[in-house]
């Protein structure tokens, strides 16, 4: 293994900076704390509103309709991702205090929870205002991918869900992942949040490439089951190169990550084999309501 000055030195503070505290009427409140995690978290929300409305106005679709869909996105994203690791990764924590669910601040959200939170938010979103389910999907997993590659560099900055220890050139020692130190010391290991961004910002470049080429003659679920498959593989192969992330998961051969990536690998396949060929929707829809004389107005969400 190549000596600890070969490697990458990543001692971030994952803290950018406390407000406070402060004493009212001798009351002490405060601090607030400023994170990289929460920022890199919020950011695709709010760039994503730019991508979309670009989106949604190249094909005749209101833009309104974006600042409501960001509402059912953010609201399915935190909720999917805190149940989904409360479900797939503490389970008898959450049998033992159900309100721990509620304790966002404690840490633990997972993505596989997140998706699954998307997917039934982008439901609701259609069924409440009469858009194509699989035509919303095609176009938010743009704006998806992006948020993948914020989310995985806010756990760089984290310095949590390391890679294993490893030689190569571009490893990092992570001191402040105290967990996963050997003999006391940090050791040079695989940046796996690196390599999940990066895939992620390949993602976002090529099926932002591919809807631009066909817009509203977008075969129906293509985007969205090409996106689903390549994710999830790459997260099933990337997992190889990770530490685990709960002790219940060593000693196994595949780990929960990759365990729950199959089913939405073999989801993935199936939407994208069928994607365009139902002959009587092979696009999708959604309300072509921009340049209408009287602009539809989105429904409150419910």
């Amino acid at each position: 293994m190549l000596p600890f000055l070969a490697a990458i030195y990543w001692n971030v503070d994952p803290i950018i900076h406390k407000f406070g505290p402060w004493s009212v009427m001798g009351h002490e409140l405060g601090p607030i704390v400023l994170r990289w995690y929460g920022l890199f978290f919020m950011l695709p929300f709010v760039l994503g509103t730019f991508i979309l409305t670009h989106i949604y106005r190249s094909e005749r679709t209101s833009p309104q309709w974006v600042d409501v869909i960001t509402i059912y996105m953010l609201v399915g994203t935190i909720v999917g991702a805190r149940l989904g690791h409360m479900l797939f990764y503490d389970f008898d924590a959450l049998m033992a205090d159900p309100m721990v669910v509620f304790r966002i601040w404690q840490g633990g959200l997972a993505s596989h929870g997140a998706t699954i939170g998307i997917l039934f938010a982008c439901w609701l979103f259609a069924r409440n205002n009469k858009f194509d389910y699989l035509w919303v999907l095609d176009r938010i997993v743009i704006v998806v991918a992006l948020g993948g590659a914020c989310i995985r560099t806010g756990n760089l900055m984290n310095s949590e869900i390391v890679g294993k220890p490893t030689d190569v050139p571009w490893a990092f020692l992570f001191p402040r992942d105290t967990e996963h130190l050997i003999q006391g010391a940090a050791v040079p290991r695989h940046p796996t949040q690196i390599y999940e961004a990066l895939f992620c910002i390949f993602l976002l470049v090529l099926l932002y490439s591919m809807w631009n080429r066909t817009k509203e003659c977008t075969p129906r679920g293509r985007l969205f089951g090409l996106f689903v498959v390549l994710l999830f593989i790459q997260r099933f192969l990337g997992e190889f190169l990770k530490e685990n992330q709960v002790a219940f998961e060593n000693g196994k051969l595949l780990n929960q990550g990759q365990l729950l990536s199959i089913p939405l690998i073999i989801i993935g396949i199936w939407v994208l084999w069928r994607a365009g060929k139902d002959p009587k929707n092979p696009y999708g829809y959604a309300p072509r309501d921009l340049e209408e004389s009287g602009v539809a107005v989105p429904r409150a969400v419910k």
